[in-house]
């Protein structure tokens, strides 16, 4: 039964390279702004890549090319926040939203990602919270990155969840900027491995439970 804020459809790109899963965001961005947009929940992992946001000043060359010869790419986005690392074993949700079918405000938005893992990580008994600093916390590690873009109120980048990543990428960051912070996983969490295939029901049944919509699952996307 369709709920208050109408159909999230979902599309699974599966492993998609960050640059790919852009270009797939960018279409339903157009398909919106035409006038003929939908509302989807676009989910994968990513090969090992790190990237930067809006606030943050250009790597030095140097800096970039350390990053490289690890065995990730590097890209500078248009989304807000600063740099982190995506990777297999993360489960990344763009959500494509028109927020008048929501609300319009960007504070709002974001504020309902973090409820969103939070009650993600609550339905798997993880205690997870906010903090001052955008993403959401288990203590002092954060287990979920969240960096969004959003113009005419169409929304995209958006959450990257750690599932069973290998958070030794993270040790050649900073991550988001943030000193002093560390970073999990649910798997690191639970003490057992979860997988991003493991994770994806609850994200789906949490997100609609959060922006009140009825999620509807779409076959794989090739």
């Amino acid at each position: 039964m369709q709920k208050g804020r109408g159909i999230v459809e979902v599309v699974n790109l599966g492993l998609k390279s960050y640059s790919s899963a852009l270009q797939v965001q960018q279409s339903y961005i157009r398909q919106h702004l035409d006038g003929g947009g939908k509302n989807v929940l676009l989910l994968c992992e990513h090969p090992p890549v790190y990237t930067t946001g809006l606030r943050q000043a250009p790597y030095p060359p140097q800096e970039e090319q350390r990053l490289i010869k690890l065995g990730a790419e590097y890209v500078r986005t248009s989304r807000g926040g600063l740099i982190t690392f995506h990777g297999p074993g993360q489960l990344v949700c763009y959500p494509i939203l028109n927020l008048a079918c929501f609300k319009k405000s960007v504070r709002w938005y974001v504020c309902e990602l973090e409820r969103t893992v939070i009650r993600l990580c609550r339905k798997l008994d993880i205690e997870a919270s906010t903090s001052p600093h955008t993403g959401v916390w288990v203590g002092d590690n954060k287990i979920c990155a969240i960096g969004i873009h959003c113009g005419r109120y169409i929304t995209s980048h958006g959450i990257a969840l750690n599932c069973s990543t290998d958070l030794t990428w993270f040790q050649h960051i900073v991550p988001c900027g943030i000193q002093g912070k560390g970073v999990t996983s649910l798997s690191a969490e639970l003490g057992r491995t979860v997988t991003p295939a493991e994770g994806t029901p609850y994200l789906l049944e949490a997100f609609g439970e959060q922006f009140d919509c009825e999620i509807l699952e779409q076959e794989k996307e090739h």
